[in-house]
């Protein structure tokens, strides 16, 4: 079986930095199943289709032409040939791919999908239902955790590094409105899996949250 760790959690949480680095560290393949929901979102937007409208969304995500690329700064997300990681990181994408994970159908057209990331020598997925739905038998599942207003604050630094300027109380109320969403939906909502290392990254740096869930995956004798 490939071996398959899975990190979870909330936007703004670290998980995307995270799993990054500890694909690197073990060579493993790396998905980023958050922005596979935020490809379609985009899509959708940009072509004009209602985002309740469940039948078009689902024919436009088993047609999504989507592939990640490893990249010196995180990884790439390339759609038809073209890098539209930035396109895909505003708020209005991130709030719209939050409405559209919602969708059963949406969730279906992207589920296998998701699956075939699953390759040797191994893989590395983040996001918010990998652990419960998508790899349930992976053999690490990690739910990584930060408070809602630490989120704010990094996506806030992150926005600013990048040359935008945004609003902190803006960016908390989007943030605390997708978490509700995310958890509370009826299909696949946010939630720790059963068997999950649960890891609060508020007051931790980088390096400590990864060498936390690296010291687990040493000792299930995955690297």
């Amino acid at each position: 079986m490939t071996p398959v760790i899975t990190i979870d959690g909330p936007g703004g949480s670290g998980k995307g930095t995270v799993s990054k680095i500890i694909a690197d560290q073990l060579h493993f393949n790396i998905l980023d199943s958050g922005a596979m929901y935020r490809v379609l979102a985009y899509a959708a937007l940009k072509n004009g289709i209602d985002l309740g409208d469940e039948d078009r969304l689902y024919d436009l995500g088993v047609s999504l032409n989507l592939t990640f690329t490893p990249v010196d700064d995180g990884v790439a997300t390339v759609l038809d040939g073209e890098d539209i990681s930035l396109r895909i990181r505003n708020e209005e994408v991130g709030g719209a791919a939050s409405k559209i994970a919602a969708l059963p159908k949406v969730r279906a057209s992207l589920l296998e999908r998701q699956r075939q990331f699953a390759t040797a020598p191994g893989l590395v997925g983040d996001g918010r239902d990998l652990g419960t739905v998508v790899f349930p038998e992976a053999q690490l599942k990690v739910f990584l955790d930060a408070s809602a207003e630490e989120r704010a604050r990094r996506r806030v630094k992150q926005m600013e590094q990048k040359g935008v300027n945004c609003d902190y109380g803006q960016i908390l109320k989007e943030i605390q409105e997708r978490d509700h969403r995310d958890r509370t939906r009826p299909v696949a909502p946010l939630v720790p899996a059963a068997d999950a290392l649960v890891v609060d990254s508020t007051s931790m740096t980088i390096p400590e949250v990864v060498e936390t869930i690296m010291k687990e995956a040493r000792a299930r004798k995955l690297c």
